[in-house]
Parts: C-alpha cells; structure tokens; sequence
C-alpha cells in the first residue's frame, strides 16, 4: 500500500465487468451487500457489445449442461437450473428489449448489444452496486478479509468474486489475472487452449483448398477424443488459411493440437447413388454434377482433381462416396486466441462448489464466467453460463 492509497471497507468486491460479473453484483446488491465491481477497461461490457455481431446472443432456449465442454460435465447442472434461459429473458422483457430467435434456438436482441449493458447497468444501480472502470488490479491478498489493491485505493472485502473472463480476444483486454489469482490461492487450473475459433490447415492442405476461400457448405464436423468428441452438423467456410464456420468453430473446441478434424461433407446424402445405377454414365463430368449436389461447383471440380477415382468400379465409386462422408484433415493450429470466442479450460471445477461457485479451499472467494472449466457451444450457451454463475455466486458472495 502506498502513502496515496486510501482504504474502502465493502462486503463484496467482483473483479470483472462483463456478464458474469455484473449479474454477479445484481444479486449481491439485491441481498443488501455493499458490492463494488472493478473492470479495467474504461467501460463495462466490453465484449458483451461486440457479441453476436453487435446484437448479443444473450442465451439458448435449448440450454442444458450437456452444451458445454468440462473435465467434470455434470458441474454446470446446479448454476444453469439455478438461472434457465427463462430467467434471463424475463430480464429482457422487463426491460422492454426486443428480440428474436435467429436459429437453433439463439436469442439475438432487435437492435444493439447496447441494450443489454443498458439493462445491466440499470439494474446494478437498483442495487446500489458502486462500480469502478480503469481500476487496474495490482494485487489480491487475504488475512482476516480481502485486500484488493489498486493504483489508488484497496478495497477491503469479506468476498471476492473472480469474473475477469478468458485468454479470448487480448484486444479487446483480456488478460490471464483470473488465472493468476487462482494459482495464488492454490487452485489448479485446467490447461487453457482457444476455443470457438478457426483452424489453420498444413502447408499442402492450404494449397489444395484455401484458393477457394468464400466457398462453403453444410457439413458434419467431428473432432475430440471419445470421451470428449464433439459433433456439429452446420456450416463450414474456406478461408485464406483454413477453415471456418459454426460447424469448423464449433468443433475446435474439442480439437487438440496433432488430432485429425472429420468432416462428413454429404450429411445423410448417398452421392454416387446416381452412378451406381445401371446403364448410368460413369466419368469425371457425372462425378462432379453429383458432388455438386451437395458442395458448390468449384469445391466438387477440386474435390474430383485432388481425389480422383482409380477406376469407375462399384467399388471405387464406394470408396469415394465413404471419403465424402469422412473426410479426415489434421489442422497445423488454429488462428489463437486472437480469434477465438471462448477459452476452453480454467479454473478445475473440482476447487469450486457448483451451487455457490466458492473455493473449497479459501472462504469468500468465488470464480464464476469464463475463467471456470465450463466452456459452451457457440450460440448463446456461454452467455447462459455468464449470468447463471454469476447468480449463483451473488446469492452467496
């Protein structure tokens, strides 16, 4: 502490003000708690308003723990029937913001992202939540309560709550404090990796396929061990450097560096079907008009130069109609947290009490949000998880 630091008693000082955080800090509020809530950045919500493409996919209708990806799956259970999609979009309707379901049961808002901060923002002052941007976090300590350090003030705290979000998109702020203060207190943290994000294919693959970048199609994309395999049947996109799209993004979230990515680029379609039948003419040309059925003109005419048949066989033909149905690549990487959406891995789960997001090892002090080992789908899920854990953590913070 220096000369011009002051010092500032509260019940329940939050670190991080995004979604987790803020509905952390409602609640608290709620319950009559002196709550201060710190960010760094110079505004709440930073990444709430570039979500969605603007417009925030604040949650998913369909939301069960069994949408995202943990050491321990069934931890999840307690926060999200705790606060259900329910919840959330009567927050929504309380506060006269106009949505719509987009697909897959993704809620959008009507017009900006910037209704949801407005919401938030609302409802903290109802609170009577104190909140602090451009508070750099220099340090957390415990003795008999929390000192949370920053350039000018420590906030003395009987909780602190850790909802300073992932590794995901350090433009926009993103930092690995969460997972510092973690490790301080002596909880384990789940090897950390990108998430949601586009995979970078090898040197020949790039070469055989990324001149199409713009081309896509609906695929079905499996990637994870079989434990952890996830599989995705959405849209796949070429790009200058490998391949992206719901089904590419959501299945990077169960790849691990050196594994292969199928891809079933003719879901539930028998394309050599036309082929097979008798007197049926049997060359490249009828080959490509075939695969056109199910991929777009160029990426067929490519697909037929790079794996042409031996022969025009039954036999050949099968084969290539099993390669189009499990197409195997092994990406070099993926485009890094830069682009990825989500963090994948975090603080364990088994540090944590799944119905109030404390530690078991250190009381007062929570995790909640992204930095936690509970990572959803893309559509929603970890907007649900945000503000279910964040609420689980304000009823007992």
């Amino acid at each position: 502490m220096t000369n011009k630091s002051h010092v500032q008693k509260v019940d329940v000082a939050i670190l991080g003000a995004g979604a987790a955080g803020m509905m952390c800090a409602i609640e608290a509020g709620k319950r009559g708690r002196r709550v201060v809530l710190l960010d760094h950045a110079e505004r709440v919500g930073k990444k709430i308003l570039i979500s969605g493409g603007g417009r925030c996919n604040f949650t998913n209708i369909h939301c069960r723990a069994e949408n995202f990806l943990s050491e321990n799956p069934h931890f999840a259970k307690s926060a999200l029937a705790r606060f259900t999609p329910s919840d959330i979009i009567a927050l929504v309707e309380k506060h006269g913001i106009r949505y719509h379901e987009k697909t897959l049961g993704q809620l959008f808002c009507d017009r900006s992202a910037h209704d949801i901060i407005a919401m938030l923002e609302r409802e903290c002052a109802e609170a009577s939540v104190r909140t602090v941007v451009g508070a750099n976090i220099i340090s957390v300590n415990r003795s008999e309560q929390f000192q949370v350090h920053t350039a000018d003030t420590v906030f003395q705290s009987e909780s602190v709550v850790v909802a300073t979000g992932g590794l995901s998109i350090p433009k926009m702020g993103a930092t690995g404090l969460g997972y510092t203060l973690a490790e301080q207190f002596g909880l384990r943290i789940v090897e950390c990796r990108p998430g949601l994000v586009p995979l970078v294919l090898n040197a020949k693959d790039r070469e055989q396929w990324c001149d199409l970048a713009g081309v896509s199609a609906e695929v079905v994309a499996e990637a994870g061990a079989r434990s952890q395999r996830g599989s995705f049947r959405e849209k796949m996109l070429v790009t200058h450097r490998g391949l992206s799209g719901p089904a590419i993004l959501q299945a990077s979230s169960y790849w691990h560096p050196s594994e292969s990515v199928s891809l079933d680029l003719a879901p539930d379609v028998h394309v050599m079907a036309p082929l097979l039948l008798r007197n049926a003419r049997r060359d490249t040309a009828a080959a490509i008009n075939a695969i056109r059925t199910v991929l777009p003109a160029r990426m067929a005419e490519r697909w037929i130069s790079i794996y042409p048949p031996d022969d025009w066989t039954n036999a050949s033909l099968t084969m290539m109609e099993q390669q189009l149905h499990a197409w195997h690549l092994t990406p070099a990487g993926t485009e890094g947290y830069a682009k990825a959406e989500v963090t994948v891995g975090g603080v364990d789960t088994t540090e944590l009490d799944a119905k109030t997001m404390q530690s078991r090892k250190v009381a007062g002090l929570y995790f909640i949000g992204e930095i936690v080992d509970v990572t959803g789908w893309l559509g929603g899920y970890n907007f649900q998880w945000a503000w279910a854990s964040g609420v689980s953590a304000g009823l007992s913070a």
